[in-house]
């Protein structure tokens, strides 16, 4: 019992003078821990002094170069010029998606988003010399006033528009919203000459097109093959209005007995990031849509709800070289779900989101970009950011590309023009619009049969 107690008194000694000795050694190491996290705070502090530093001398070699020009330069150049010439540079040093919208180009730029301006609504060339009305915009005080296709508007407001550039003319025929413009047209098949005053409206300018226009009322017909009930939509933007316009035409579709669905995103450059996801929840009915992510931006995803989808048809979604952005949103969506076919071309690959500062209280304002985008997949869009031999982009499924050259696609830009042409009571039928009749739009032809192909399926 004694040796017992002695061993224990031993190992308790032992074990206290090792703890001891451990401390001792440890202690040095703590300090010296608190030192580094010391030093490395006054690191820091130095580093953002120097960075601070830095900033303001180069904001002072900004406002030197500036002074030096403004006073010495042969020129006169107004401040206003030299500065959005400044903002431009920089902004050409980030992406081809960031730019500075100035107080000239804000209006034309917020009719692009909101895909609606202050005129008389009608498309119009110079491509012969003269302002040849390619077709009014539907409800519009234009196609109220009667103007046809193949009319030639003489003079706006007393001017003459022969050898007028087109932007120009657009210039002088839009304008504040209730405002009388007065023009003169002439009707070459009878050449009568009529003085017309129009008052300029709010045009809202469609978004979801069909396949062509009913000759006999100028209404879309969205069936492209009415036998198979094959629904066929042009999306041409993304707009406020985008996401509404496709839903009504999906009630009608829906309401005709839709089997199947060709949705057409070519050329279509994108638009509003909140319409891709309000288009992309009409057609699936759960799991990722898309997500962001951005250095200053935290990460936001967004999910589909069950609650308005229209399942139950096989879907095709066309795309090219030139559909970009929310085109990729949408048709990335749809495809990483199986929900639709991919037919055409390889996209753009603009896997980034842009938003808008308002500057100088509105007057101005700065594009630019603050996060990018990935499929439900998680799979990059981005082309600039893609590393080599990294995927990006929206590509076809196996064995629904279809590649088109430019002289094609020229030819298909033209053709796919006169479907959307409004005749007004044209008679006869201008002749340009009888140019590309017979043309065969290949890539439309294969997704009717990739469509085909799913319904021969449920059978």
């Amino acid at each position: 019992m004694t040796v017992d107690m002695t061993h224990s008194i031993k190992l308790s000694i032992i074990s206290r003078f090792t703890f001891f000795i451990v401390s001792l050694l440890l202690l040095p190491a703590v300090v010296q821990l608190d030192q580094v996290h010391g030093w490395q705070e006054k690191d820091a502090e130095a580093k953002k002094q120097r960075e601070d530093e830095e900033y303001y001398e180069l904001l002072r070699l900004f406002v030197d170069t500036l002074d030096q020009i403004d006073r010495n330069y042969v020129d006169n150049v107004s401040r206003r010029d030299l500065m959005e010439a400044a903002i431009e540079g920089m902004l050409k040093k980030l992406d081809p998606y960031s730019n500075y919208i100035p107080p000239s180009r804000l209006d034309q730029f917020k009719s692009g988003v909101e895909n609606q301006f202050g005129g008389i609504g009608i498309r119009v060339t110079t491509e012969n010399g003269k302002l040849e009305v390619i077709t009014p915009l539907p409800n519009t005080p234009a196609y109220r006033a009667g103007l046809k296709p193949g009319d030639i508007i003489t003079t706006i407001e007393g001017q003459a528009t022969e050898g007028l550039e087109i932007a120009d003319a657009v210039k002088l025929l839009k304008g504040k919203v209730g405002d009388p413009v007065k023009i003169v047209v002439l009707t070459p098949s009878t050449e009568e000459s009529r003085e017309v005053s129009v008052n300029r409206a709010l045009v809202q300018v469609e978004s979801t097109l069909g396949y062509k226009r009913n000759t006999d009322n100028d209404a879309w017909d969205y069936f492209v093959d009415s036998d198979s009930k094959i629904g066929y939509v042009q999306i041409t933007s993304f707009g406020r209005n985008t996401a509404a316009e496709l839903k009504d035409v999906m009630k009608k579709l829906k309401k005709a007995d839709l089997n199947g669905l060709i949705l057409d995103l070519r050329f279509n450059p994108g638009g509003l990031l909140t319409a891709a996801i309000e288009m992309c929840d009409l057609f699936i009915s759960e799991g990722r849509i898309v997500s962001t992510e951005g250095r200053n931006i935290p990460k936001r995803v967004w999910d589909a709800k069950k609650a308005g989808t229209y399942e139950g048809f096989p879907m095709v979604v066309l795309v090219n070289r030139f559909s970009a952005s929310a085109s990729e949103i949408l048709s990335a969506c749809l495809q990483d779900h199986d929900r639709a076919i991919i037919v055409g071309e390889r996209s753009f690959g603009k896997g980034s989101v842009q938003n808008i500062i308002e500057l100088e209280g509105g007057q101005s304002a700065l594009k630019i970009t603050t996060a990018g985008y990935f499929r439900p997949s998680g799979k990059n869009i981005d082309k600039r950011t893609a590393e080599e031999g990294e995927e990006w982009g929206v590509s076809p499924n196996e064995g629904f590309a279809v590649q088109m050259n430019d002289e094609l696609m020229a030819t298909f830009r033209r053709y796919r023009r006169d479907l959307d042409i409004l005749l007004n009571g044209a008679d006869p039928i201008p002749d340009f619009l009888n140019q590309y009749a017979e043309f065969k739009d290949p890539q439309l032809e294969k997704a009717i049969e990739a469509i085909k192909g799913e319904l021969s399926k449920d059978k």
